[in-house]
């Protein structure tokens, strides 16, 4: 079992940065793919970025997100630049088995953190 707790999440103004933290427990964190997914109020989640050996990005953010992660302090990193207020949502990171896009290969998830642009 693997529990994630995110942070980062606040209140900006459209073209600013944000940087999201995830931090998982255990020491088999190296194992896993880490995923980054939203969602906002009425919308279904939705697939931002992941990162294994790889990363893999949605459309919507490649060029302007980018996720790492820090093996030995067992923590995965979303940083969000240029930000659009259509990147208001609830952020929420998972664990996974394979680097994927769908949301049913995520075995584990935070409890999220609350991203807001103002335009």
């Amino acid at each position: 079992q693997v529990q994630l707790v995110e942070s980062g999440g606040g209140l900006v103004q459209a073209g600013g940065s944000l940087r999201l933290s995830c931090a998982a427990s255990g020491r088999t964190f190296s194992s896993y793919a880490m995923g980054w997914f939203r969602q906002a109020p009425g919308k279904e989640r939705e697939f931002v970025a992941a990162i294994f050996r790889n990363t893999i990005y949605a459309d919507s953010v490649k060029g302007r997100f980018t996720i790492s992660r820090d093996n030995a302090k067992n923590t995965v990193y979303l940083q969000m630049n240029s930000l659009k207020p259509e990147d208001t949502a609830v952020y929420y990171c998972a664990a996974a088995f394979v680097l994927t896009m769908q949301l049913y290969d995520y075995d584990y998830w935070g409890q999220g953190t609350q991203v807001t642009v103002s335009s």
